[in-house]
């Protein structure tokens, strides 16, 4: 390029003067034009084969678009294996300024058609700008469409947690013990914030404990253990969540602990207890009225025995002052 202008300006400075300015000018475009023109040359030389194939596929993606790819930083194969797969599979709405975006953004195309592509063919609505966003928030949107049409499976409660049984009880006091499947299908419109696998097996979890715990007898859950299906499924526990309950099913069902027996014989103790501590406070208090009692009677005899000590001296002072005489004389004066 240097040498260009290198050229340009020893015949601009010509004593002959056989070059005016514009031609020079001209000259420079040309040569710059040639120069830009064998880049992308070179860089098509490149990637022929990936636009041969993509013109035979009728992906519609010009040569141009393929080097400016290669300039951006995006990896045209993916970029033209993602849309030769979306038009071969009849989504064609799909453009190739999209898919860079998206590159661009560290999302996966390759898996976003992949699951458009089973969306289209299960006729479940499912755009790209959904697709791509649940997959740069970090969902496999893939696998997400796979739930949709084939539905999964979710014990509950979750092994993992270390508990195999949910433990309710009626009331008639006798425990449950059950364990059920829930079959959730995934809800593509609320897959974007919507709670996940945990929060469905919290609620069937509370919502099993529930129904259980509001059956009069624990005979009628034996009987029809879908009464409890039946209750969890009215409560809508799938609002709000990316998950959208199929079934719920009670796989097994056992009895536990006479739960009831045993708080009331836990309550009887208490009773018991309880009368035992009011009786040795009674016990307490007469002990201690009795010997409040003992105090005063010698308390008493004291002022007896004080009272008697006075009743000589109280004599002597009578003989003194002649108010007593003796047996054989009068009494005395008052």
């Amino acid at each position: 390029m240097r040498t260009l202008f290198d050229a340009a300006g020893i015949l601009a400075q010509d004593g002959s003067r056989r070059l005016t300015n514009s031609q020079v000018f001209m000259l420079v475009v040309v040569g710059f034009l040639i120069l830009l023109g064998l880049v992308f040359l070179f860089m098509f030389v490149k990637y022929f084969k990936l636009w041969l194939r993509s013109f035979f596929t009728r992906a519609r993606i010009s040569p141009l678009s393929i080097v400016v790819m290669s300039l951006r930083k995006v990896n045209p194969n993916t970029i033209v294996d993602a849309k030769i797969s979306a038009v071969q599979a009849g989504i064609d709405d799909i453009n190739s300024g999209q898919m860079e975006a998206h590159y661009l953004a560290g999302g996966n195309v390759i898996r976003c058609i992949r699951a458009l592509i089973a969306a289209h063919r299960a006729r479940i609505d499912l755009d790209w700008d959904t697709a791509s966003a649940i997959d740069l928030a970090g969902r496999d949107v893939l696998d997400a469409v796979r739930t949709s049409v084939d539905p999964k499976v979710i014990d509950c409660p979750d092994p993992r947690l270390g508990r195999s049984t949910l433990d309710g009880v009626a009331k008639d006091g006798i425990q449950l013990k059950a364990r059920a499947r829930v079959t959730v299908r995934t809800n593509l419109s609320q897959l974007i914030g919507g709670a996940t696998e945990d929060t469905i097996i919290a609620r069937v979890g509370e919502g099993i404990v529930s129904a259980i715990g509001s059956c009069a007898t624990h005979k009628e859950v034996l009987a029809n253990p879908m009464l409890i299906a039946r209750a969890v499924l009215e409560k809508g526990l799938d609002s709000q969540t990316a998950y959208e309950i199929v079934s719920i099913d009670i796989a097994d069902i056992d009895v536990g602990d006479n739960v009831g027996a045993r708080l009331q014989a836990d309550q009887a103790d208490a009773d018991v207890r309880v009368a035992r501590a009011r009786a040795e406070e009674r016990r307490a208090e007469a002990v201690a009225t009795e010997q409040e009692m003992r105090a005063r009677t010698q308390e008493n005899r004291a002022h007896v025995v004080l009272a008697e000590a006075e009743v000589p001296v109280a004599m002597a002072q009578a003989f003194r002052e002649g108010k007593l005489r003796s047996r054989n004389g009068s009494e005395s004066s008052r």
